[in-house]
């Protein structure tokens, strides 16, 4: 991905020209990483943009823009929910993985707060607790599976049981590495029910987590997202990042695809995130169902009553 020019702004005439463009535009396959090869992150740059001429330059550019989503990705969402009211089983879930402060949650407040929450189920993952323990590590996820017609958003996922699960050898080796099959038989059958997967990797770097660790240390109002044990998963920062990269190589498939996400800059990942969705959701092209009644006749009714 091509260095971000950050200065000068489009302003409105730019911003119409970006527009006029998008649909010749697929942000899915510039973000999107290669299936079946191995990845360095450390070759991808944290605060780059993904080259298109579309890309917002800078802060203000990038809110507008995400602003001007707002309508059509809320009107997509409302297809596919009330579609699904009508026994279309299509929906889409989205994931969401990075390091410590890489912004999962705050993906969710400024991306996922653009729909209706009707329709939406978002669904965190902390540590499995001690009956999820006794089950299969992916009984825990199918349990949180978005339903017909719903957005679901997973704020970490069944990818924590080979990421911290192989970072700290919470299971023998052998379990961690049967699990990326078993990942992959799991997110192909999802597919096959007609969910549609959008896995976002948001990749920060190692100095702006520092900086934003130190910033909620800086702010009392921030102290209850800190922990010390934050510093202590930052000192595996290069065994995480491994990790991560054996999860790309095994684990991104053609039905269900990573996309890699620069998340140094908060405004620039929520635009690419928008982007993502809005293009996954127009190429489902939800309708709304026919009504299984008059309308007419309906009308005149009402009408008739005054």
């Amino acid at each position: 991905m091509a260095e971000q020019d950050s200065g000068g702004g489009h302003g409105a005439e730019a911003g119409t020209r970006a527009e006029a463009v998008a649909e010749d535009t697929v942000m899915r396959d510039l973000l999107r990483l290669p299936v079946g090869e191995r990845i360095s992150l450390s070759s991808y740059d944290t605060s780059a943009s993904s080259g298109d001429a579309t890309d917002p330059r800078n802060k203000t550019d990038g809110r507008e823009a995400v602003a001007r989503m707002a309508r059509p990705l809320a009107d997509l969402q409302e297809r596919l929910w009330a579609a699904g009211t009508a026994g279309d089983r299509r929906r889409v879930l989205l994931v969401l993985q990075g390091m410590d402060t890489s912004g999962k949650g705050g993906t969710v407040k400024h991306v996922v707060g653009l729909f209706n929450p009707v329709g939406c189920r978002v669904r965190p993952f902390g540590a499995p607790t001690r009956e999820e323990l006794e089950h299969d590590f992916l009984r825990r996820v199918e349990k949180r599976l978005p339903h017909h017609g719903e957005l679901g958003i997973f704020d970490r996922s069944h990818y924590e049981d080979v990421l911290i699960g192989r970072v700290r050898a919470l299971a023998p080796r052998e379990e961690i590495e049967s699990r990326y099959g078993r990942i992959n038989a799991f997110e192909q059958s999802l597919a096959d029910d007609g969910v549609t997967l959008v896995k976002c990797f948001l990749h920060l770097s190692y100095e702006e987590q520092r900086r934003r660790l130190l910033r909620r240390l800086a702010d009392p109002r921030k102290h209850w997202k800190f922990s010390p044990a934050d510093i202590d998963e930052r000192a595996l920062w290069p065994a995480y990042q491994e990790a991560y990269e054996t999860v790309f190589e095994r684990c991104a498939t053609d039905a269900a695809p990573w996309y890699l996400i620069p998340a140094d800059r908060k405004w620039y990942r929520n635009w690419a995130i928008s982007r993502l969705l809005l293009e996954h959701l127009k190429s489902m092209d939800p309708r709304y169902p026919r009504p299984d009644f008059d309308v007419e006749e309906c009308r005149a009714r009402l009408q008739a009553q005054g």
